[in-house]
């Protein structure tokens, strides 16, 4: 069966692996994903993550990150917001912000996937993937 939503399963995985402080979480691979990966390590908001190729299938496993013992969590949470049945989208002049600022937005643009600071600096818009606070 054909998954609808790759990136909604990532971070739900991603959601799961933190709330059972798990060390790590495997996700099938793809560009996105790898895009989404890397915001995620830019942010701080998980350690690293490296690209597993076994044969023909390729695997994210994702590093995750806590504080000073697990049960300082440094996700508190992570929302999709674009889904296939209803997508959003924000103009350059409407992009959210996250607590204030203190979360990051997930943006798809025609410069990549960004985070909603960036997608400011650049002046562009996009399709609103995901809220990580």
């Amino acid at each position: 069966m054909t998954m609808s939503d790759p990136i909604a399963d990532m971070l739900t995985r991603i959601r799961n692996g933190n709330t059972a402080k798990h060390d790590f979480v495997d996700v099938p691979a793809s560009k996105m994903k790898q895009a989404v990966a890397d915001i995620l390590v830019n942010e701080g908001y998980v350690k690293g993550y490296k690209l597993i190729e076994d044969g023909l299938i390729k695997t994210i496993r994702v590093e995750m990150k806590y504080g000073k013992d697990k049960n300082e969590k440094v996700i508190a949470g992570i929302k999709k917001i674009s889904k296939p049945g209803l997508r959003v989208y924000a103009g350059k002049d409407e992009l959210p912000k996250v607590l204030g600022g203190l979360g990051t937005a997930i943006i798809s643009t025609n410069k990549g996937i960004i985070t909603d600071k960036e997608a400011r600096k650049q002046n562009v818009g996009g399709e609103v993937i995901a809220f990580i606070w």
